[in-house]
């Protein structure tokens, strides 16, 4: 018998999420059946489960997981479509680079665009550089978390940024695809990781420009 990657919910945990997708049935009546929520539910759960390091806050974080992705599925089919631009930005784990640039575009746009960011094979924390050099900057990300990258959240992407992960995103017509060569915060020294800063800052400006004009 194979083994399976799936990490079962704890009990106490259980109760998060059926609140969960009760409260979100209601959000989405008439867009998602109660089923498909519980699935994205509790799958997110899983997904965030097999690399995170602290399991304390686990429940919290795939609800919000979820509803990030079911809020982009929901965009992606015309069920609730936003006005804003759908900005996706991708590194390899979700721990520097994108974590930057997503929330420099978020501080940059004023929240005038719906910025999300992913990992092909996500860390289980964000990088401690990366909290630093935007705390530097009046910035916080504390709440920030490392994430997947699902197919939901590139079909809702007017706009797909990848850096460092080569082919992992999945190809759709109509987006526009941009692939930034930004150095890797890991193994960076101080002085590095404040030039890859400002080469992130430098990158977002532009594409903030581009987004406003």
């Amino acid at each position: 018998m194979s083994e399976s990657n799936e990490v079962p919910a704890q009990f106490k945990d259980v109760h998060v999420l059926e609140r969960a997708v009760d409260k979100l049935s209601d959000e989405y009546l008439g867009i998602f059946s109660p089923e498909t929520i519980q699935r994205y539910v509790f799958e997110s759960y899983a997904t965030l489960g097999r690399t995170a390091k602290v399991r304390l806050y686990l429940a919290t974080l795939a609800v919000r997981f979820a509803s990030d992705r079911l809020a982009a599925l929901a965009h992606a089919k015309g069920a609730r479509p936003s006005k804003k631009p759908q900005v996706l930005f991708v590194c390899v784990q979700n721990a520097g680079r994108s974590q930057i640039a997503a929330a420099l575009m978020e501080w940059t746009s004023l929240g005038a665009v719906d910025v999300r960011s992913a990992g092909s094979l996500p860390s289980g924390e964000v990088s401690s550089t990366a909290v630093a050099l935007l705390e530097a900057n009046g910035i916080d990300i504390q709440e920030a978390y490392p994430k997947p990258l699902t197919d939901d959240v590139v079909r809702a992407s007017d706009y797909v940024i990848t850096m460092g992960c080569g082919d992992a995103c999945p190809i759709y017509p109509g987006k526009q695809y941009l692939d930034w060569d930004v150095a890797d915060l890991d193994g960076a020294t101080e002085a590095e990781a404040k030039v890859i800063y400002e080469d992130i800052r430098g990158r977002v400006q532009s594409l903030w420009k581009q987004l406003s004009d």
